[in-house]
């Protein structure tokens, strides 16, 4: 009677321990559906919600920013005053402008404040473009945190790293996803300064060969 109760009991506590196991995997895939479906808002202002991606492009998480294509361009600025340039733009190649060496491929922004005084809460829109499928994605970034004194350059880089100088990206757009030529254009804007213009293209292959 002794050997039957006990095997009862081990019974009944396997079955405990597997509802326990289940109800804890049930639980986990449950938040992380929530966690997708909950709207955020990256750096720049960018809503998190499907409404807003007119191509349905998945979101690129870093901590708890997302990266969505937004469905126009939010920059307003009619200034025709010059003072603000993109000295180079790139999205393969790439090199660090400080260490001089070569650094994975992103889209990497260096501009030059070409006016009297110092540039900040500056802001960018870059519209990719598939010359293959001609699909669009745009997207929009305010680069907080970074200025320019008179005169000086400084680089921006999208590549989900933290640091000075660097700023969110979506790894599902059409620079990370499509095999095609992918053209950017590219504005960036200070208040009182006419938006400076900039173009880059990522040629023809995914990923990075060796040494590039």
């Amino acid at each position: 009677m002794k050997k039957q109760r006990l095997v009862v009991l081990v019974g009944i506590a396997a079955v405990a321990i597997g509802s326990v196991s289940i109800s804890g995997c049930s639980s986990g895939q449950a938040a992380t559906a929530t966690t997708a479906a909950t709207p955020g808002v990256t750096q720049g202002g960018t809503v998190d919600s499907a409404a807003s991606s007119p191509t349905g492009a998945a979101a690129s998480t870093q901590g708890s920013e997302r990266v969505l294509p937004v469905a126009k361009n939010p920059i307003v600025n009619t200034s025709t005053k010059k003072g603000l340039e993109i000295a180079s733009a790139m999205v393969e190649n790439n090199v660090d402008p400080a260490t001089k060496k070569d650094i994975a491929d992103r889209l990497q922004i260096t501009l030059k404040n070409t006016s009297g005084e110092t540039l900040s809460d500056l802001e960018v829109y870059y519209e990719m473009k598939d010359t293959k499928t001609q699909k669009t994605e745009g997207y929009y970034q305010k680069l907080t945190g970074f200025s320019l004194a008179p005169g000086a350059e400084g680089t921006v880089f999208f590549d989900n790293q933290g640091g000075a100088g660097h700023y969110p990206e979506n790894t599902f757009s059409l620079y990370r996803t499509s095999a095609n030529e992918v053209d950017f254009s590219i504005v960036v804007s200070a208040a009182g300064y006419a938006p400076a213009l900039g173009q880059a293209v990522k040629a023809v292959g995914t990923g990075e060969n060796p040494g590039e």
